[in-house]
């Protein structure tokens, strides 16, 4: 008698323990997926626990909806970080008084505002003494008409956005950037009429940071509120 007294207490005192808290027993996956098997093992192998089933497939279910819930959550919350990003580069793209300070901002602000690691704004132009002007910023390149188009990809096309990932960067663009750029973003510029095109270029070491799988709705009102800002300039 005295050898079964300790199991019987135990069992005494976890009858007791989950009638005083049986939310516990419930909320607890792994101690229902053991109640669970036992129960099966004691129904034999040749029965058939169709409900059982049915939980299964309805806690299969239930993971995939929690994953879908939180990935979700994560591409709203990365979508309304990308939005404030945005936002303060456009407040900061207003803040300058005349052309020498515009491009002091796109070389010393606009990477770290866009996070980005090489931002070159790119001007076709049919004049000579482009190594002159370059000189004046790092962040401006001059090119020969033509050269947006083909660099971005997009001959004749309506999109004013290229996502990439890139293993060998233009050094044309770059400059000894050039070696470290994984992937970039070529927004495309419409300077206006009578103007050739221009195209700001954003370089990334991170191989992720740009890709043609993602959106390109930012970017492209990022784009549309420089080009206007660049036609202001010109003018």
């Amino acid at each position: 008698m005295s050898s079964t007294s300790p199991s019987i207490s135990l069992e005494d005192q976890l009858r007791e323990a989950i009638l005083a808290k049986p939310d516990a027993v419930l909320e607890d996956q792994h101690l229902m997926n053991a109640l669970v098997a036992a129960n099966e093992r004691a129904m034999g192998s040749n029965v058939v626990d169709l409900r059982g089933i049915a939980m299964e497939r309805m806690a299969a279910r239930l993971d995939r909806l929690e994953d879908t819930h939180r990935s979700v959550i994560a591409a709203a919350y990365d979508n309304l970080a990308g939005t404030n990003l945005i936002h303060r580069a456009v407040l900061r793209l207003l803040e300058p008084q005349d052309f020498t300070a515009f491009l002091a901002c796109l070389e010393q602000d606009m990477p770290e505002i866009l996070r980005v690691d090489a931002l070159a704004l790119v001007l076709e132009t049919s004049q000579p003494g482009g190594a002159e002007v370059e000189r004046k910023s790092g962040s401006l390149k001059l090119a020969g008409p033509g050269f947006t188009e083909s660099y971005a990809g997009q001959p004749g096309s309506q999109r004013s956005v290229t996502l990439r990932q890139t293993q060998s960067a233009s050094t044309r663009v770059y400059g000894q950037k050039a070696e470290w750029i994984r992937s970039e973003a070529c927004l495309m510029l419409d300077l206006g009429e009578g103007r050739l095109p221009g195209m700001l270029v954003m370089g990334s070491e991170d191989p992720h940071q740009f890709s043609p799988m993602q959106g390109s709705d930012l970017l492209a009102f990022f784009g549309g509120v420089f080009e206007r800002s660049m036609r202001y300039w010109l003018s």
